[in-house]
């Protein structure tokens, strides 16, 4: 599965930040040369990393906060620049949401004062988690995260939505703490967020509770909170969407498949379905879209969960 290699950019020092500015560089950002970084109408400004925490923070934000994110639509998360506007978008923001370990140039750039770490409000799991391996073992290939303790984990915190829920909550809190002045309608807004989400949850707990097959075959780990929350396994591919699979990992995979009689490999946004459509005709099944929710979907964040839910309730012969 081939992406263009990730750009650690965060590193831009002296000459290179002044050449950016003169060049007016916006890559991987949707803030334009004219817009203030301090936000329109004296709103505190609000940074959001990449689409899942741009809606949260739009959500528990409301008409208060002025929020801009710095991963445009279709831009692989991984590989985002931090040119000169991105960088004085981040030093003169209130609060910079993001999850550290997705992007390394922004866990560069941010600084503990202002940024929140929305992992550090949920309980994580282990990077590429899978039943089917020995404790300890790993895939080639492993795409880990450091968490403060040094441990791995996966950073893909929002595909399950009770976390979320809990990060809406705190995220309430930093941004009251940040605009006092309207402290409280952050916090009653975090409020209404977290309902819907646990709406949401409630909607996947009922559509995935009776399924032919709990086993879904992914192009990458990226659903393992999913898989977690609503007792499925999630087989991935690849653990690191960059890295082509080996061919003793696909053949593993096909093994995997054909026991629990998949009917569906599942593929992704942002990423190249070949091995994915190879691996479906190997094992005699089809393809279908599960959205890992990287980059900004063609509705929102609810209406694409919903979306996935109905993928997964087809796929995995689920009767509501």
């Amino acid at each position: 599965m081939s992406r263009t290699p990730r750009m650690l950019a965060g590193l831009v020092t002296g000459s290179a930040l002044l050449a950016a500015a003169a060049c007016g560089s916006t890559s991987g950002s949707t803030q334009s040369s004219s817009q203030s970084p301090s936000g329109p109408d004296g709103k505190p400004a609000v940074v959001a990393a990449i689409y899942p925490l741009q809606w949260l923070t739009e959500q528990v934000g409301g008409s208060d906060a002025a929020v801009s994110v710095l991963t445009a639509p279709g831009v692989e998360p991984h590989d985002l620049e931090i040119g000169a506007q991105q960088m004085a978008q981040l030093q003169d923001a209130a609060l910079t949401v993001y999850i550290k370990g997705v992007q390394p140039a922004v866990d560069e750039a941010v600084t503990p004062e202002t940024s929140f770490d929305a992992a550090t409000a949920v309980t994580t799991l282990p990077a590429g988690e899978d039943p089917h391996e020995e404790e300890g073992q790993a895939h080639e290939g492993e795409e880990a995260h450091a968490d403060e303790e040094g441990a791995s984990y996966d950073p893909h915190i929002w595909l399950d939505p009770t976390r979320l829920a809990t990060v809406a909550t705190k995220l309430g809190e930093r941004l009251a703490a940040a605009d006092p002045a309207h402290a409280q309608g952050y916090k009653d807004r975090a409020t209404r967020t977290a309902s819907a989400l646990t709406a949401l949850d409630q909607e996947f707990a009922k559509g995935l509770a009776t399924c032919t097959t709990r086993t879904m075959v992914t192009a990458h780990a990226a659903f393992g909170y999913l898989a977690d929350r609503y007792k499925l396994q999630q087989v991935g591919i690849t653990l690191d969407p960059e890295q082509e699979p080996s061919p003793a990992r696909v053949a593993e995979v096909a093994a995997i498949a054909k026991n629990a009689k998949v009917t569906t490999i599942f593929t992704e946004t942002l990423v190249s379905p070949k091995v994915a459509e190879v691996l479906a005709q190997e094992v005699g099944a089809k393809t279908a879209v599960l959205d890992p929710l990287e980059s900004k979907p063609s509705g929102d964040y609810l209406s694409a969960m919903r979306d996935n839910l109905k993928s997964l309730q087809t796929a995995l012969g689920c009767t509501a």
